[in-house]
């Protein structure tokens, strides 16, 4: 009877191990299914990888060819060359925001939900590009009527200079000083971000003539005769600067887009101060930006030629002396 109970425990033993192997086949044969269909689906996923990738690189490729076709089919001669510049610009921006909305939908996929993420897009970009929004936008304002172009002289938050680029979002200057400077360039090239035309301010000098205020100090002893010299030089100044100083106050009134505006006069001032050693004659004009230094040149000489000769008339007088402001 012990041997029969033994022979039984063993029995179900067998049968427990007999389980075992089956269960184990079973998932031997789940594992190697399993394993297929990684394999499958690794297999999938590197075509559709393969496939995006051959997707942009096409599209970037439509991109470049777009971009060289309209450089070349556009490209102006010096009449048109201001209005198909600013078009050839758009068409390219075009083509890139369409290029990178394609590029972004390979990668990403058509947006499940439109909504939520178009609100939570544009509050990050308004937030984080805010800067780059505002340059984006001032190139359409700097690209209008009352804009600038390449080789305008302008001055941009008190720095002055020629336009030597516009792009997207930068505007590039080739530095020269403020208008009075004009004739010392500093060959710097600065840089400014196009949201300058929306938030910041700018002076466009090449749509006005490029008139400028310059003024010249001269000193004289007391033992000259200030009234009659002043007259004289009053005269001079008249014959220098007379008609530019006309020109000048009938281009401001018609940028004004105004007539009524008298107080806008181009008369040359010549004012006589006294000081502790003598006096100092101030002398305000007119002129253009780029013969500002013919004109002081010219003004210095014919001035200087009328002190000269009323100093010589006394017989002992202090040394002269000029200056500027």
């Amino acid at each position: 009877m012990a041997e029969i109970k033994d022979r039984s425990n063993e029995r179900q033993i067998l049968s427990i191990y007999d389980d075992r192997i089956q269960t184990q086949q079973q998932l031997v044969r789940v594992y190697e299914r399993w394993a297929a269909q990684l394999a499958l689906q690794h297999r999938t996923v590197l075509h559709l990888i393969l496939q995006s990738v051959a997707l942009i690189l096409f599209i970037l490729v439509c991109m470049v060819l777009s971009a060289a076709l309209i450089h070349r089919y556009m490209d102006a001669p010096a009449a048109g060359q201001r209005q198909m510049h600013t078009l050839r610009s758009i068409l390219q921006l075009g083509i890139q925001a369409v290029g990178i909305l394609l590029i972004l939908l390979v990668i990403f996929g058509l947006p499940q939900q439109t909504p939520t993420i178009i609100g939570l897009v544009t509050a990050g970009i308004t937030i984080v590009m805010q800067d780059f929004i505002l340059s984006f936008f001032g190139w359409f304002v700097l690209m209008g009527k009352h804009g600038m172009r390449v080789g305008d002289r302008v001055e941009i938050n008190g720095v002055g200079g020629e336009v030597t680029e516009i792009g997207l979002m930068k505007t590039t200057l080739l530095e020269s000083g403020k208008l009075t400077d004009i004739g010392l360039p500093t060959g710097r090239r600065i840089s400014f971000l196009n949201s300058f035309a929306i938030r910041g301010q700018y002076f466009n000098f090449s749509t006005t003539g490029q008139w400028t205020w310059d003024e010249i100090v001269f000193s004289l002893p007391m033992s000259v005769n200030p009234r009659s010299i002043v007259e004289r030089i009053q005269n001079v100044v008249h014959e220098e600067t007379g008609e530019g100083a006309g020109i000048a106050a009938q281009e401001w009134k018609r940028s004004t887009h105004s007539k009524d505006l008298t107080w806008l006069d181009a008369t040359p001032v010549v004012n006589l101060v006294i000081t502790a050693s003598g006096y100092d004659i101030h002398i305000r004009y007119v002129t253009r930006a780029a013969n500002r230094f013919e004109t002081r040149t010219a003004l210095y000489r014919r001035v200087f030629d009328l002190v000269q000769e009323a100093g010589s008339t006394a017989s002992e007088g202090t040394p002269l002396a000029a200056g500027t402001d």
